[in-house]
């Protein structure tokens, strides 16, 4: 990988917070759904805060297995197939609230989406890590390579959100409607 690569990488993952998550259902037939992202702390993988009620989030319950692509979005150009986008493959597990990262990691979300901060009340939604297998970067038009884990992860704990500002403490008990 080149270092422009990297940058660019690095780049689309800072600036992008919206993903395709694509997961499977237990007959295998498959399901792609657009869902927030943030960088968990130190780059060990992605962070998604999903309702148990979403299809999506069943299916990745009973097939961890997933693919999450992040794309330069659209900006009117002639040809599409130039836009970045990495395709990165995925083992997904429940960040539990009594584990010992999940403040950390629920900082590293909303350092990213704080307007998702009143959904970590609800009782439905969970916080999930996303622990890169490896991934496929395409930097345009015939510009496509393949990534190992470390070395995603060393881009990750470059942008990693953990790093942002302290917030205010927050109180993460569920709440009882």
């Amino acid at each position: 990988m080149t270092a422009n690569d990297r940058v660019a990488i690095a780049a689309l993952l800072k600036t992008q917070r919206w993903a395709a998550l694509a997961t499977r259902d237990a007959a295998g037939v498959p399901l792609a759904s657009q869902v927030g992202f943030g960088v968990a702390p130190e780059g060990a993988g992605l962070l998604l805060h999903l309702s148990r009620l979403a299809a999506h989030t069943r299916n990745l319950e009973v097939f961890p297995s997933v693919s999450l692509v992040i794309s330069q979005g659209d900006d009117g150009r002639a040809d599409p197939q130039t836009l970045a986008r990495l395709s990165i493959a995925a083992e997904a597990r429940l960040i539990t609230r009594d584990e010992a990262g999940y403040r950390r990691a629920r900082a590293c979300y909303l350092a990213r989406l704080p307007e998702a901060e009143a959904r970590f009340g609800f009782a439905d939604f969970g916080l999930y890590l996303l622990v890169p297998r490896g991934a496929r970067w395409v930097g345009g038009f015939a510009r496509a390579q393949t990534l190992r884990a470390p070395g995603l992860g060393a881009i990750l704990s470059e942008v990693s959100e953990d790093s942002a500002p302290a917030r205010a403490p927050v109180d993460d008990r569920p709440r009882v409607p």
